[in-house]
């Protein structure tokens, strides 16, 4: 099949994504290798600030104000616990739900955590120091977090392409950090995966969701298991596959229902057959 049929095929497919805006790009860590829409267009990310934000807490444990493995949340959790959602905590609040390191609770709560040790322990807040030290030396000068470390930062296309690549071709972070934050925490912990369902196992990363071997999933059937990213609930994701060199970036202005259970995965796919 020629470059032009593989790009028409997935532009038809991005044309049955049901919002009035979209914006996605593809890139490698040398540039855009597709793209679509208005990539300097800002969408509000939800969850997709969770990847945004753990790489500035990784940056601050490179940094040495922090220690993945110093207490923080419930008796009994750390950091780690906290970004890997395996602190126990419930998933908007204080409640403890299970022992730390015991079950995958998706909670935005703890990623809340998480940040308020990085403030606590700098003296900046987090929205600052994500400016500081991951967005603006990225040149993510349209990317801001005016609410919730878990679910309240705004960005666009472009700038998120920026961090794929700094996630293929680490630079903020140091390489053995990025390698480290993409692997299992807690291996073999079972969870729900938001608009997914139980995962047994569900992996886990960092702050990073990791695709392994779920099913049902959101990235696509050719993803290898090495991909990971997130999605949010206000129709945004995106995803790094370090072993196929590319990232997707995919933002629009229309909720996560059924429609991006069926239309992500085929587009993750048709994309992944452009390299």
């Amino acid at each position: 099949m020629d470059d032009a049929v593989e790009i028409a095929d997935v532009e038809q497919i991005v044309r049955q994504w049901p919002a009035a805006n979209v914006a996605l790009v593809a890139t490698t860590a040398d540039g855009v290798v597709w793209a679509s829409g208005d990539l300097d267009r800002r969408f509000p990310l939800a969850s997709v600030t969770k990847p945004l934000v753990a790489t500035a807490v990784l940056l601050a444990v490179e940094e040495g104000a922090l220690a993945l493995d110093q207490p923080a949340g419930p008796p009994g959790s750390t950091i780690r616990h906290l970004l890997a959602h395996a602190s126990g905590l419930s998933p908007d609040s204080d409640a403890v739900l299970a022992a730390p390191g015991t079950r995958r609770i998706y909670s935005n709560r703890g990623i809340e955590v998480a940040a308020d040790c990085l403030a606590a322990a700098t003296g900046i807040s987090i929205a600052d120091y994500l400016t500081e030290g991951v967005t603006a030396p990225l040149g993510m000068h349209r990317t801001s977090l005016p609410g919730s470390p878990a679910s309240g930062a705004v960005s666009t296309a472009a700038d998120l392409a920026s961090w794929v690549r700094s996630m293929l071709r680490p630079s903020v972070l140091a390489a053995e950090t990025v390698v480290a934050a993409t692997r299992e925490q807690f291996v073999g912990l079972a969870g729900v995966l938001p608009g997914f369902g139980r995962q047994d196992p569900n992996p886990w990363g960092l702050g990073f969701e990791l695709r392994g071997h779920k099913a049902p999933h959101w990235t696509g059937t050719d993803n290898s298991p090495a991909t990971f990213g997130h999605f949010g609930q206000s129709g945004t994701f995106v995803w790094v596959d370090p072993d196929a060199g590319l990232g997707l970036v995919g933002l629009g202005d229309v909720t996560f229902d059924q429609w991006a259970v069926d239309l992500w995965p085929r587009l993750s796919d048709a994309v992944l057959a452009l390299r």
